[in-house]
């Protein structure tokens, strides 16, 4: 049964849609571990389903944390090419800065404490391994797709990529997504919600807050990928060819 809401909230409404319409509710949805950036064309019915959540008592807490002037981010009605300048000027600029720095600090960290807290190599590897994965997709992003999308929607011809259809890349860059997904979950549950010890230092806690941001950044960025640039490019394809 659909649920609806004072403010629009209802249970069949996707995760996706409910983040576009009011961006400060991403934050509560990753709380209550509802996947709306790989998932974000899933319901939040079905969501609520998988992860033993009542819809509707899901609903009335999204609806405590909205807003009376709650209105949908500039980037939900962006063109293509305007949402690609957005994600390499906020969330790959991002990435590009603070990979570095996290990493310096997962070193500090692991250095000094280490012995005590054998969970820090765990961590450690975990980190590599998303900066690993991370930074040759931005490249590729940057290098290759980015600039395809620019032509498609720009170009006075049809253009032609040596890639072939522009599925082809996306649907790399989607498995490449639900990857990363998979490793930050795994680095949730090894710093058990980014909770630094009792015994942890400045830098310790610093680190874990610095890790939980470059979650709940990558998770956004991910969301305007998946469920707002690429199927704009793959509608315009389908134009162009057509």
């Amino acid at each position: 049964m659909t649920t609806s809401s004072p403010h629009s909230l209802r249970s069949d409404m996707s995760l996706g849609d409910i983040v576009n319409m009011a961006p400060r509710l991403a934050v509560r949805l990753e709380r209550l571990d509802l996947d709306y950036c790989c998932g974000g064309a899933t319901t939040l019915a079905d969501a609520c389903q998988a992860n033993d959540l009542d819809p509707e008592s899901v609903i009335v807490e999204l609806e405590a944390h909205l807003g009376t002037d709650d209105t949908p981010a500039p980037w939900v009605s962006m063109g293509a090419v305007e949402l690609v300048d957005h994600l390499v000027g906020t969330h790959h600029r991002y990435l590009w800065d603070e990979l570095p720095r996290l990493q310096a600090l997962v070193e500090k960290v692991n250095g000094v404490h280490g012995e005590r807290h054998r969970e820090l190599a765990d961590i450690a590897a975990c980190f590599a391994a998303i900066r690993a994965d991370v930074e040759p997709h931005l490249e590729k992003e940057e290098r290759i797709l980015f600039p395809a999308i620019g032509e498609l929607f720009t170009a006075a011809d049809t253009p032609t990529f040596g890639f072939g259809s522009m599925g082809n890349p996306i649907s790399m860059m989607l498995r490449e997504h639900d990857d990363l997904g998979e490793l930050l979950r795994r680095l949730r549950a090894l710093t058990t919600d980014y909770t630094p010890p009792a015994d942890g230092c400045a830098s310790y806690s610093a680190l874990f807050s610095g890790l939980e941001e470059l979650e709940a950044d990558t998770h956004l960025h991910v969301h305007k990928e998946n469920n707002l640039l690429f199927p704009q490019v793959l509608e315009r394809e389908q134009q162009r060819v057509s």
